[in-house]
């Protein structure tokens, strides 16, 4: 008997036809942006020409995506195997992130049509960041789908080329944890590239080394996130052991995150700005609090064995990390002439990143009611 199973059960719920709603709401945004351009429907301008599509959906969407990067470094690197049945969750969570950040580029893109250029010798620039990132990032899907393709074999009962595939599954997970860390690294490059129109708080050199281990946070934290919420919703027992295991890296990695963080402010001198009193200065305390409260919640031993505490801390980190983007490409970013750009996000935006999110619940839902995804858990 296999370790995983399909949950089985009703597609279409009440919750799955809200986020329906939710995801046709947006598409009529969409078509509005594609029949009338960007203009019609954000509040992008020659300031502001990145906003929500792409912080959110793309950077922060990318960042939950990273769960199966921090679950395989666990099991195969560090050889943890205890985590392995974590696994399919986890490429599942980083499958849906970046297919939906690509989509999210897509629509964000002015001359859409013009995306094969990517890929024309003609028209890449070598040494461009963004070429880095759209580069790994397409790779890195196809790497995902192929690390998940052995849940779908399994499903039809081919074992033949589930063999055949395990026998070179070691190369693709090697390329599948060298990706994640070229790309993400890069995301914090691009912010570096913008120089000092963005706040001190977050520019300096160490923001590609503060995006990885960011995004890895987040990877680590939707874990618990998604195992409660599936638990609470598809009334199966939760991993309480596995995901209290959990914590601890999550602890380990947050401290060491902290430390380089606050240590790069104190060794530049630019902590001072954090104490100004402007929106900077209060977003930086609370994106930092929301980093510090797991360690507040989770410290005790007692305290990882608690389900709500772990998903409260998971919470906290994805808030953080999320809030971190936030503030380095948005609330933190002050463009040149003058401070006469402005920038929110309009009801448009909001509601096509919404209904991007609202898919990929509808996504995971279909496929963990009719794919061997979720580890087989015992009722106590």
């Amino acid at each position: 008997m296999s370790e995983h199973a399909p949950l089985g059960g009703k597609i279409l719920t009440k919750p799955f036809m809200f986020f329906a709603l939710l995801f046709l709401i947006a598409m009529a945004f969409l078509a509005a942006r594609f029949i009338f351009g960007l203009g019609a429907v954000t509040n992008l301008s020659d300031g502001y020409p990145w906003g929500i599509w792409i912080v959110i959906d793309v950077m922060v969407g990318t960042a939950f995506g990273c769960a199966g990067y921090a679950v395989a470094l666990l099991v195969y690197v560090l050889n943890k195997g205890q985590y392995h049945p974590l696994i399919r969750t986890a490429v599942l969570a980083g499958l849906f992130g970046y297919m939906l950040g690509g989509m999210a580029v897509m629509i964000d893109l002015g001359r859409y049509w013009q995306f094969y250029t990517l890929l024309w010798p003609g028209y890449v620039h070598l040494n461009s960041v963004m070429l880095e990132v759209a580069w790994c990032v397409m790779a890195y899907i196809v790497v995902l789908m192929v690390e998940f393709s052995p849940t779908v074999l399994e499903r039809f009962g081919l074992k033949n080329a589930q063999q055949k595939l395990s026998k070179v599954m070691f190369l693709v997970i090697a390329v599948g944890i060298l990706l994640p860390t070229m790309h993400q690294s890069s995301l914090g490059t691009m912010a570096v590239v913008a120089g000092n129109q963005i706040s001190p708080l977050w520019q300096t050199q160490l923001l590609p080394p503060l995006f990885l281990i960011s995004a890895l946070l987040m990877g680590y934290a939707i874990v618990p996130f998604e195992s409660f919420l599936a638990s609470l919703g598809l009334s199966r027992p939760l991993e309480t052991n596995l995901l209290s295991k959990l914590t601890k890296v999550m602890l380990v990695v947050t401290g060491f995150y902290l430390v380089l963080r606050f240590g790069d402010l104190l060794w530049r001198g630019a902590l001072g700005y954090a104490f100004v009193g402007d929106l900077d200065s209060i977003m930086f305390w609370i994106e930092n609090a929301l980093f510090v409260i797991p360690i507040l919640l989770l410290a005790k031993q007692a305290n990882r064995n608690h389900p709500r505490l772990i998903f409260l801390s998971a919470v906290s980190l994805l808030l953080a990390g999320s809030i971190y983007r936030i503030n380095t490409y948005i609330v933190g970013y002050h463009p040149f002439a003058g401070g006469t750009w402005h920038y929110f996000p309009s009801v448009g935006e909001i509601m096509v990143t919404v209904g991007i999110f609202s898919l990929e619940v509808m996504l995971y839902l279909i496929v963990v009611k009719t794919l061997p995804v979720l580890h087989r858990v015992e009722a106590k």
